[in-house]
């Protein structure tokens, strides 16, 4: 790592957090005569990239821009280099520079101080709104800036395992979200089919949520989660407001994956290129009745499987008067075999966007995870 790259990693940490493309700019005309230098997020649908000061949103696939972000390399085209802002799996978008030199270790450098820039935005979102402001081609309805407050991230890369998630329609989702948390021993990955309208909606899904965590990080075993948050919704609403949940417990040694279906979204997996859905034991949803005893279940991830998580919101979705249904969901399912799973997310959220020709009317989440099997 060259000293440029220390030099950007000091200037990141000493400049206000709403100037942080400023400083880096400053840093690669000192060391590198890279005189222009923009940041473009990746929108909540997943489907722009924005600028974060002012140009063009960036929409079409083939743009230099969207091979940088897809396939999380730098691109170089015409003098101009693209490069992913992304931290531990978590993709943010891309850096655009002008002009590059065509010097591979010049551009490993910038590479480098692109993945920082990813860091440093991490760090200093919860204090200002000036990054999340401009990743929105539109204004978020109030649930919905609730619902993506609420979320880990986007996806997530461990030797283990890769992950990702999604909801729809972005920009005015109300009750369906997902969490996880790891420790390098464990994945927790819960998903929640939301109900109810609006405001009221995404409080019910963060109370669920809060509940889930708080239980989580006591220690508690996985039906006891579920209990913990069952009985919360319960004494908010005596059982006249109750929502659906799958928790999931992946031990990363084994494969085991330990799972608690609260009235869940469907659980499906993608092994050797077929798709099955998992069977699960259905138990109440959370919040329907006062003290409910949940129990587990347990199956084994071979090495190489991907699961994946889609709420009713995804089978239900209705184009033409027509459902889009199981069999048009496998069969989708079986194409994502070599995608990332943003990408994998990202492609099944845009088929269904195209199927109704437009945005989902009901919320949808969309989790996929591979097992990459346990790392030496």
């Amino acid at each position: 790592m060259g000293e440029p790259v220390n030099r950007a990693r000091r200037t990141l940490n000493e400049t206000p957090a709403d100037l942080l493309v400023n400083g880096v700019e400053d840093v690669l005309a000192r060391s590198y005569r890279i005189t222009e230098a923009e940041l473009f997020q990746v929108d909540y649908r997943l489907s722009e990239l924005l600028p974060l000061t002012e140009g063009d949103a960036i929409t079409g696939p083939g743009h230099p821009a969207w091979r940088s972000f897809d396939h999380q390399t730098p691109v170089l085209a015409d003098g101009t280099a693209w490069l992913p802002v992304s931290m531990r799996g978590e993709r943010r978008g891309v850096l655009r520079l002008s002009p590059v030199p065509d010097d591979p270790a010049v551009l490993g450098d910038v590479a480098e101080i692109a993945t920082a820039l990813a860091h440093e935005l991490s760090a200093v979102s919860a204090g200002t709104d000036v990054y999340r402001a401009a990743r929105r081609s539109q204004r978020l309805t109030l649930a919905a800036e609730m619902q993506w407050d609420l979320l880990p991230g986007r996806s997530r890369i461990r030797p283990s395992f890769s992950l990702a998630g999604q909801l729809e329609p972005a920009y005015t989702v109300r009750g369906d979200s997902f969490d996880w948390s790891d420790d390098g021993q464990r994945l927790w990955l819960s998903t929640i089919n939301g109900t109810g309208e609006g405001v009221a909606a995404s409080l019910l899904t963060s109370l669920a949520t809060h509940a889930l965590r708080n239980a989580r990080r006591g220690g508690l075993g996985l039906a006891d989660q579920a209990a913990l948050a069952d009985q919360a919704l319960y004494d908010m609403h005596r059982g006249e407001q109750h929502l659906s949940a799958l928790l999931m417990e992946l031990d990363l040694r084994s494969g085991v994956m330990t799972v608690v279906d609260a009235g869940s979204p469907r659980l499906v997996l993608l092994r050797g290129g077929e798709v099955t859905e998992q069977p699960l034991e259905a138990q109440f949803p959370l919040g329907m009745f006062e003290a409910t005893d949940y129990h587990e279940q347990r199956f084994t991830l071979e090495r190489g499987d991907r699961v994946f998580v889609v709420s009713d919101g995804v089978l239900e979705a209705t184009g033409q008067h027509v459902r889009y249904g199981e069999t048009a969901l496998d069969r989708f399912l079986r194409r994502t075999g070599p995608m990332e799973p943003l990408d994998a997310v990202r492609s099944l959220l845009g088929d269904l966007r195209a199927f109704v020709s437009g945005d989902l009317v009901d919320d949808a989440v969309v989790v996929c995870l591979d097992w990459t099997g346990p790392q030496p």
